[in-house]
This record gives structure tokens, sequence and C-alpha cells, in this order.
């Protein structure tokens, strides 16, 4: 069964640019992820929704998550209680509702 991640963003006043430049500089054609779709949620908030093949893949590609996140850390802003500049979950599919 597939698998899904979202992360949530929100970005400094005057680098949504920045952040959305750095996602397609990024060109993530990491193995196992089958989409990736990034949502505008509010003012200057986020949500990257990807889907993968399955856990084992997004797993796999966490290394790569993360060093594309070191490239446009300095355009986040903290989310508060405790969660730094993103709030990331992930799992698999346990429904389909189409």
């Amino acid at each position: 069964m597939t698998a899904f991640n979202a992360v949530r963003f929100r970005v400094k006043p005057g680098q949504d640019e920045a952040f959305l430049d750095a996602h397609r500089a990024a060109q993530a054609q990491w193995p196992g992820m089958l989409s990736a779709r990034i949502i505008k949620t509010g003012d200057r908030t986020y949500c990257v929704i990807a889907e993968w093949t399955d856990m084992e893949a997004l797993a796999a590609a966490r290394p790569h998550m993360v060093a594309t996140l070191d490239s446009f850390r300095h355009t986040l802003e903290d989310l508060g209680g405790g969660l730094g500049v993103t709030d990331a979950v992930s799992g698999p599919v346990v429904l389909d509702l189409r």
C-alpha cells in the first residue's frame, strides 16, 4: 500500500518566492516518490504532501528531504510549541476513498 507524508511550514515575511524557488531547484525525483504538491494554506503558510510507493521508500528519502530543507531553512519561521520550523507526519495508506 502507498504511503504519504505531509509537512507544514510558515515562511518569514517576504520569503514566499525563495521558499518556492528552493523546492523548484530541488528537482525531487527520488526513488519511490509518486507525486508531490505544495499547497498554500494561508498567509505565508504552506503544506507539502507527497505520495510514495511505500513506507520504506519514504524512509529512504528522508536524508534527501533534510538536505532540501537545509537549502531553504533560512526562509522559515519557528512554528512554536517545540516543533521547530516543520510539522511533519507520515504513514501508510489504510483506506483509499476513491
